[in-house]
């Protein structure tokens, strides 16, 4: 058990450090290179129209802080990985040998939804800050990054069905929903729900915050299950969010973007369905429990969305929904710091029922 514990969440403080040791470097070459927006705002909402409440309140940040700040993240995860292989590769009967958590049944295919995410979204920042013209100067279009996310889960669903067999979702203790080959669209469904709420990544510290606490949350959900692999590798993502956080709090020094958000949100549905009916768990069941925000933004997002196309009219001033807060005169810290109050409290829940259900 001690083995456990250590193989399990060293990998936290392992990837913190990294991530901190290598940020100045990054900062330097962010900020050297000019590496954000050059026109502020979005100009286009998911809705189609204008966005000139968002565009106001955000003027003065987005042409002064850089983006692609989520390659401290996947960069200390891809870091934190190879050591521990290398150990295990250089001392394969030692201690720290059996502390390598790259596994082919557990890691292999969230580490693959994770560098597809982070690649697809270091283009997208790249076009954002370094393109030009009408195809290039706005980063990938919106339906390139949902094609990605499709293809990606399509991929996995289909791995899962028929690589590992995996046909139903467990519906907390109660029954096991039995979906035979449905199981692939659902599993490509929950993957589109959980990256469009990826318009979370808009305020200082807010989505690394949130994302903080459900990789923490599905950290102890893989060790209580006894899955250690997921468990390091949750728990390593854990250490490079907050390595990310520790720059990225108000004032931030520069922002998670593409390719952070679209690497920890293509993972977390690999993750979510790990910890499922292949480890015996209810890893999908509690996702809406512990990811309770990002339902929440998506929900919003779509109320908004519909509402102004049927009847022409807002429910919210601005969204995505932490955008309303700050319209209706809320500071954006404020904002971020109940957004993780309300994060801790629903990873904690989603703990809880793993336990009690």
């Amino acid at each position: 058990m001690e083995l456990a514990l250590i193989k399990a969440f060293l990998p936290t403080a392992i990837a913190f450090t990294v991530g901190i040791a290598m940020t100045p470097a990054i900062t330097h070459y962010l900020y050297k290179y000019k590496m954000w927006k050059k026109k502020p705002g979005k100009g286009v909402g998911y809705g189609g129209g204008g966005t000139p409440i968002f565009d106001q309140l955000h003027k003065e940040k987005d042409t002064n802080t850089p983006r692609m700040g989520g390659v401290v993240i996947w960069l200390s995860v891809l870091a934190t990985i190879t050591l521990f292989y290398i150990t295990e590769y250089l001392w394969p009967n030692s201690f720290l040998g059996s502390l390598n958590f790259l596994s082919r049944e557990q890691t292999w295919l969230p580490l693959f939804a994770l560098l597809v995410g982070a690649a697809v979204g270091f283009a997208d920042d790249l076009l954002v800050v370094l393109g030009t013209g009408k195809h290039f100067a706005g980063g990938l279009p919106l339906w390139q990054r949902i094609l990605a996310v499709f293809a990606t889960a399509l991929f996995s669903g289909w791995w899962f069905y028929a690589k590992l067999g995996v046909s139903s979702i467990s519906v907390f203790d109660f029954t096991q929903l039995q979906l035979g080959w449905w199981f692939i669209p659902f599993f490509v469904f929950v993957a589109l729900c959980i990256y469009m709420s990826s318009v979370i990544d808009g305020l200082d510290g807010l989505s690394g915050g949130v994302f903080l606490f459900i990789y923490a949350a599905y950290t102890g959900i893989a060790f209580y299950q006894a899955q250690y692999d997921i468990a390091a590798l949750c728990a390593t993502v854990t250490g490079g969010i907050l390595a990310f956080l520790w720059f990225n709090i108000p004032p931030a020094r520069f922002y998670m973007t593409e390719t952070g958000i679209m690497a920890i949100t293509m993972m977390l549905t690999v993750i979510a369905f790990m910890t499922d009916v292949l480890g015996d768990g209810k890893g999908v069941s509690v996702l809406p429990i512990i990811a309770s925000l990002l339902f929440i933004t998506v929900a919003a997002n779509t109320i908004q969305i519909l509402s102004k196309k049927i009847f022409h009219k807002k429910v919210f001033r601005v969204a995505p929904l932490h955008h309303h807060f700050e319209a209706i005169g809320w500071p954006a810290y404020k904002v971020t710091m109940r957004y993780w109050i309300l994060g801790f409290v629903s990873a904690v829940l989603g703990m809880i029922v793993v336990i009690a259900l």
